[in-house]
């Protein structure tokens, strides 16, 4: 494949119609990408009825009253009992963080969850999904090809802005689409 681009860092924005309910007007930061495989974080589908708070609870952890008032989100059908803190890379953890993109990072220990909630030494940005969306080898280039997908650039403020149930729309107005104007069928030239 030696015109493989790799998307690692970008968004995708789901298509109207995409044939996966699990998907529809999904925003997913590319983590990893490569010819045999790839991994996003869908960053718009709050976890119903879950709060930091609650996460750090459960694990037996200091958890700030101010958690509670920040969401989790769910990353993606695949693994979704395992949590990753997607973050700025101004925190790291060597041989833990995964540094990608334009000054970001996920990592997937206790002490980043634990670091979400120090404004002194923890990341300046982050969010904690629960599980992540997963292609096999050649499969994101194939949906691409079929129009399921459209890639953006990612910026930071677009990633952890909180208004989730904008964001589909304001991913697409990163490139001057409407919502409204986009149809669901796809067609060949």
């Amino acid at each position: 494949m030696d015109d493989f681009q790799s998307l690692v860092g970008r968004l995708l924005v789901a298509m109207p119609g995409i044939s996966d309910p699990r998907f529809e007007h999904a925003v997913i930061l590319v983590c990893a990408h490569e010819p045999d495989h790839a991994m996003g974080l869908r960053l718009d589908r709050p976890a119903p009825g879950i709060d930091l708070k609650e996460v750090l609870t459960k694990l037996k952890t200091d958890a700030p009253d101010a958690s509670a008032q920040r969401a989790v989100l769910i990353g993606g059908p695949v693994e979704r009992e395992r949590g990753f803190v997607l973050h700025t890379d101004d925190w790291l953890i060597d041989d833990a963080s995964l540094a990608f993109g334009q000054g970001l990072a996920m990592t997937g220990t206790r002490e980043a969850l634990i670091a979400m909630t120090d404004p002194i030494t923890g990341p300046r940005r982050s969010v904690l999904l629960l599980g992540y969306a997963g292609w096999g080898e050649g499969q994101l280039d194939d949906e691409l090809g079929e129009n399921v997908w459209i890639t953006t650039e990612a910026d930071a403020d677009l990633i952890f802005d909180t208004d989730y149930d904008a964001k589909w729309s304001k991913a697409l107005g990163t490139l001057g689409i409407d919502p409204a104007r986009l149809s669901g069928q796809s067609g060949r030239a």
